[in-house]
């Protein structure tokens, strides 16, 4: 049976209620428009799954301590800071259904909110010796960086293979998630190798999310996400870059002219979602999320039983079966 949200908070409810007041604090300024442009932040917060990553992580390693709250906050801070500058990069006016920093206080405040952000993390950890912590993270935000670059020079030629999916999928999404595991098993005092066991389960189960954000494209669903919008920004997702492997040149050669040249024709982005599901682009990107699952919950496994344990289990699945 799957575990809810609220089940699987159940283990570190108290942490989560503390964490978001300890949050607002580090993110209080004496400047008054960056203070009102915070509060207006964390008042949009969404599930919180990279915080429960941490301190799920945590619980199975040790007793969650005050630099847990850290971590969890570094990287939120991190997080919060590539979003606010992606959105004046795409120049996005929404971000989870509301405004945009760069919509209501237009771009110079929004990078500058941006750059904040960034260095309030920084100096968070700095000034209480953080170090491992402060490694581990800021590691991950500059594979999300060389993930993201990778991703636009590909997306240019469109040569993208499996191989070159997986590693651009592990930099932009799942080394946030690895960080967050690692992050949390670092902060109670674990060795370094169940440090490195924690970033493996993350990985995998990073990959496995962004695999389920891929099939989304293909859903009909009203989920936030715009069907078709990865062949609009011309992304070559797990589905598509299996039916194109098997079509015939001609085939090919047409599908990615379409992706190339049309893909603001919403008729010819539907063809091309046509083409990806007849040819079991679907299924086998589901096969293989549900492979990289397995081996994150056999990594899971070999952590001792405990109520983090199984919610950490529970947050797996719910990560992959989610609607949204």
């Amino acid at each position: 049976m799957n575990l809810s949200i609220k089940e699987i908070q159940a283990p570190i409810l108290t942490e989560m209620n503390a964490f978001e007041g300890k949050f607002k604090e580090f993110m209080k300024t004496k400047v008054m428009l960056l203070d009102t442009i915070m509060n207006y932040i964390v008042q949009r917060k969404g599930k919180q799954l990279r915080p429960m990553f941490v301190f799920l992580s945590a619980g199975i390693c040790g007793t969650i301590t005050e630099k847990t709250y850290r971590g969890a906050a570094l990287i939120e801070l991190l997080h919060t800071a590539s979003l606010v500058h992606d959105d004046v990069v795409d120049d996005s006016n929404y971000r989870r259904g509301f405004f945009s920093v760069n919509a209501l206080w237009k771009n110079k405040i929004a990078v500058l909110v941006g750059d904040y952000l960034l260095t309030r993390g920084l100096l968070l950890s700095v000034q209480h010796n953080d170090f491992e912590n402060l490694k581990i993270i800021s590691t991950a935000f500059q594979e999300i960086t060389e993930g993201e670059l990778l991703q636009i020079e590909k997306a240019r030629r469109l040569d993208i293979t499996e191989d070159v999916y997986f590693e651009i999928i592990r930099q932009k999404t799942a080394t946030l998630i690895a960080a967050c595991c690692a992050a949390g098993a670092s902060s109670v005092g674990a060795d370094e190798a169940t440090v490195a066991k924690a970033h493996s389960f993350g990985e995998k189960v990073g990959i496995a999310f962004q695999i389920k954000d891929d099939l989304f494209d293909y859903g009909d669903a009203e989920i936030g996400k715009p069907l078709g919008i990865d062949i609009k920004e011309k992304k070559m997702t797990l589905p598509l870059i299996y039916a194109l492997n098997q079509a015939s040149w001609s085939t090919k050669r047409n599908i990615i002219n379409i992706i190339k040249n049309e893909s603001d024709n919403p008729k010819k982005v539907a063809e091309v979602i046509s083409f990806v599901k007849q040819s079991g682009g679907l299924e086998y990107a589901t096969k293989v999320m549900k492979n990289i699952v397995e081996e994150a919950q056999n990594i899971l496994s070999t952590f001792p039983d405990s109520i983090y344990r199984k919610s950490l289990a529970g947050l797996v699945q719910f990560t992959i079966e989610r609607a949204k």
